[in-house]
């Protein structure tokens, strides 16, 4: 019998938590033995994804940051390339942010189950809420002054200086690149080394996913069973999946204009990209059939192509940076947190760095929407809210991803002389080489 992949076993153990859940509440001993035998399951997969957000932002990053090369001189193309990428990041974000404020998904949650939530979770909410009004208190200097970690050590062993991490794995980055190579070798090979592993970690944490999404949506359905959390959830996957389809009409647009290719010509040259993207829902699995996809069907030259996407497919992550905001968001709206104008421009920032050192696997994006959590002051229960469709959104967002490696591509190719005339037509049916 052909095993399930990962995210229908997923959606199973989602389907089978609510389940079990129900029939368990009929039953007096039902709910405690769920908080007490079920939930732990659900907090330890949680916490897996806490442990490993640091390792894979230290790893992810400055492996980037160093496979650049030579810094000093760095090549035009490669400075419009970065600049492009974090354009459409910041796209991406504000897209995210203006449709979540728009539609308000989380304000469809009675009061009543909002209290039932914030009691399940205990006082962390009540201490997110005290951090953030610590943050809107401070200067207006105060979030430059905090990117500056005095000790790296320290700022490593709390989720909420991640910023402060970031800062100092591109630091670190740069410092390999301006180094002679012989000496940045050997470092540069651990952390090649290093990154392997933290990967393969990821791999083997969501091998528990399924039963990770079985405790955590049991849970959820006996701490707080109104129908009106389930509803909420159906409009924060909409408003997801209509940004990232507004991400891709910008995407469109931005060919067209820059390029004067067609939607249809790009669509379909990149067509079949997406589609492996959203089955596999890993930029880097997809990254060969991308380069052959914009090298031969859209015109691409070779020496944009392997320049442009792979560094694409490590910090460009748009469509999971505007999920990382429509869900940071809908989790203060369901715990009844107002977020400042200045809490949701830091959550731009946040994002967009967070989406540099995101890793190109399924997965990654649920870990550095840790990051965005807590640099927001957003209690990082919430995470319990979304998990359980967060795979089929990671499918979306992935062919987000590989969409926006793509057009960027295209950009940069027009702006160097480097967009000529595709190899194969396939929009005209017209095979030719």
């Amino acid at each position: 019998m052909k095993k399930l992949a990962l995210h229908w076993q997923i959606l199973l153990g989602m389907a089978l938590g609510v389940v079990f859940a129900l029939i368990l509440s009929n039953f007096g001993w039902g709910p405690n033995f769920i908080e007490d035998w079920i939930k732990p399951f659900g907090t330890i997969f949680i916490n897996a994804l806490k442990l490993i957000a640091v390792p894979l932002i230290l790893a992810s990053l400055i492996k980037g940051v160093s496979d650049l090369k030579d810094i000093s001189s760095l090549s035009q193309m490669g400075l419009r390339t970065i600049v492009t990428y974090i354009i459409t990041t910041v796209i991406a974000v504000s897209i995210g942010l203006g449709v979540v404020n728009l539609v308000k998904p989380g304000s469809t949650i009675t009061e009543d189950t909002r209290s039932e939530l914030v009691e399940a979770y205990g006082g962390e909410a009540e201490m997110k809420r005290q951090d953030a009004q610590r943050q809107k208190d401070a200067g207006p200097l105060q979030a430059l002054e905090d990117l500056v970690p005095d000790n790296i050590i320290g700022a490593a062993g709390n989720n909420r200086n991640m910023l402060q991490v970031i800062f100092f794995a591109i630091f670190f980055g740069i410092g390999l690149i301006l180094i002679p190579e012989k000496t940045a070798q050997p470092v540069k090979d651990f952390f090649d080394g290093f990154n392997e592993v933290i990967l393969k970690m990821i791999d083997l944490i969501m091998l528990t996913a399924p039963y990770g999404v079985f405790a955590l949506l049991a849970a959820l359905v006996v701490e707080a069973p109104s129908a009106d959390l389930f509803a909420a959830l159906g409009m924060y996957a909409l408003c997801v999946v209509g940004g990232l389809a507004l991400m891709i009409g910008v995407y469109i647009l931005l060919v067209w204009i820059f390029t004067r290719h067609t939607p249809k010509s790009f669509l379909n040259g990149i067509g079949p990209a997406q589609l492996l993207a959203f089955s596999t829902s890993s930029s880097a699995a997809t990254l060969p059939v991308t380069m052959e996809r914009v090298e031969e069907h859209l015109g691409v030259k070779r020496e944009v192509t392997s320049f442009v996407l792979p560094i694409g497919a490590t910090i460009n992550m748009d469509g999971t940076s505007l999920y990382q905001a429509v869900a940071a968001v809908f989790i203060a709206q369901a715990f009844g947190m107002d977020l400042s104008f200045g809490t949701q421009l830091g959550i731009i920032a946040t994002a967009t760095l967070a989406s540099i050192g995101s890793a190109a696997v399924p997965g990654a994006g649920m870990v550095m929407l840790v990051i965005v959590l807590a640099q927001a002051g957003i209690p990082e229960a919430g995470l319990a809210l979304i998990f359980a469709i967060d795979r089929p959104l990671d499918m979306c967002r992935t062919t987000v991803n590989v969409t926006g490696d793509a057009a960027v591509s295209m950009m940069v190719a027009k702006s160097q002389g480097k967009l000529g005339v595709p190899m194969v037509k396939d929009w005209d049916d017209n095979y030719k080489k």
